[in-house]
This record gives C-alpha cells, sequence and structure tokens, in this order.
C-alpha cells in the first residue's frame, strides 16, 4: 500500500471516529463537544479525499460545507442564510464535477423517470412546507431544495455510493426544512440529521472520487497518478 492510501484509510478512520464522537454528543446533550466537532468533520473529510488523489474542486466543496456547518450553528437568523449560501456554494463544486462526468444529459436520457420522480418529490415537498415557513425563508429554502434534488439526480451517475449520498442529502435537507417549518420532530432529531449528512458527504465524495479515478482525463480537475495508486481504497 502506498503512503497516498495509508493517509487516506487513517484520515477515513479520523473521520468516522469524529463523526461517531459527534453524534454521541448530540445524544448525550454534550454541546460543547458538540460545537467542537462539527466543524471540524469537513475539513478532515476534505483531507480525507485529496490524499486518495481525488479533485481539489471535490475538497472545496466539502470546505465550504465546513462553512456552512460552522454558521449554522451560530443560532443567528442572519448567518443562517449565509450558511444556506456557503453549503449551496459546496453543491455548485458538486455540480460542476458531476457535470464533467457527463451526469448531464445523459442522466436525463438513461433516468428520465428517476429524474420525474425527484422533481415531483421537490414539488410536493415545498408545497407542503410553504405555508408553514416564515416569508423570508419560503424561496431560500424551496432554491436550495431544488439544489439538492439536482444533486441527487446528478449523483445517480456517479455510482451507488454517490447515489446513496445523493438521496441522504434529500432526506437531511427534509428534516432540517420541516424543522424550520415548525412541524413536529422525531425525536433525537438533529442526531438524524446529521447522520444522514455525514452519510451524504461522504457517500458524494467517494462516488467522485472512484468516478475520477477511473476515468479521468489528463490534467482534469487535478488528476495524479495518486489516482491509480489508491482507487481502490474507500475514501
Amino acid at each position: 500500500m502506498t503512503t497516498a492510501a495509508r493517509t487516506a484509510r487513517v484520515l477515513l478512520g479520523a473521520f468516522a471516529v469524529l463523526t461517531a464522537v459527534h453524534l454521541g454528543a448530540l445524544l448525550a446533550g454534550a454541546t460543547p463537544v458538540v460545537h467542537l466537532t462539527k466543524p471540524a468533520l469537513m475539513p478532515v473529510l476534505a483531507a480525507c479525499v485529496l490524499a486518495a488523489g481525488a479533485p481539489r474542486l471535490l475538497a472545496v466543496g466539502l470546505l465550504l460545507g465546513c462553512g456552512g456547518d460552522t454558521l449554522l450553528q451560530t443560532g443567528d437568523d442572519g448567518l443562517f442564510l449565509v450558511g444556506m449560501g456557503s453549503f449551496a456554494a459546496g453543491h455548485v463544486c458538486y455540480l460542476v464535477l458531476f457535470a464533467r462526468r457527463g451526469a448531464f444529459p445523459g442522466g436525463l436520457r438513461l433516468s428520465g423517470p428517476l429524474a420525474a420522480g425527484y422533481a415531483a418529490a421537490w414539488l410536493g415537498t415545498v408545497a407542503l412546507l410553504w405555508p408553514d415557513l416564515a416569508a423570508d425563508m419560503r424561496l431560500p429554502v424551496a432554491a436550495y431544495s431544488l439544489l439538492l434534488t439536482a444533486i441527487a439526480f446528478g449523483a445517480l451517475r456517479l455510482g451507488p455510493w454517490a447515489a446513496l449520498g445523493g438521496l441522504f442529502f434529500l432526506l437531511s435537507d427534509t428534516l432540517l426544512a420541516t424543522g424550520l417549518a415548525h412541524w413536529q420532530q422525531p425525536p433525537a432529531a438533529q442526531f438524524w440529521v446529521m447522520l444522514t449528512y455525514a452519510a451524504a458527504q461522504y457517500g458524494v465524495a467517494d462516488g467522485v472520487r472512484r468516478t475520477y479515478a477511473a476515468g479521468g482525463r489528463s490534467g482534469d480537475a487535478g488528476t495524479t497518478r495518486a489516482y491509480g495508486e489508491v482507487r481502490s481504497t474507500p475514501v
């Protein structure tokens, strides 16, 4: 095993442990630990995918997710929207990576029924939430949900890990949106939000890495020789 592969595995283990600690802290109500671990999750995953030879744009997307994580946990309404913007910018990075691998429009030709299903789910969810959302949150929530729906659809073309990641993004976002709409929440709602969120980021990250490792073009998005050395190593 190469040094890059070993480093990626160590960082993956660190991400798994950090995620477990964060989720445990949520269940235990250990707020200081929650606040310390949440902003650390995505930088560790970003370091992991870089060590595994993934495109740099993927790491940028993950770090923008860190920005969103940090801003959202402040509890400030103004910073909440800025945090959503940071997440959205990260998701745009993912969409660019998807597009470079033919997810659009090739995925539409091959996955038309699924695309229609995702679109219907988005429309239905927004329609149900709309009356209960604050007026200034309706358009941001609808737009952000549409972006995540595009992520979920585009991820279908990048293998099962990415497809699952896209689905988990939708689940995590829907849980958050129902909270914003003041709907009744399930027990330990934040635990489920973060569990699905961490699974989503990992799934998309590993799916992107595998796709680029298998078919990276010369000079595309930071493709390096390390791809061939670590592409069989899960991120």
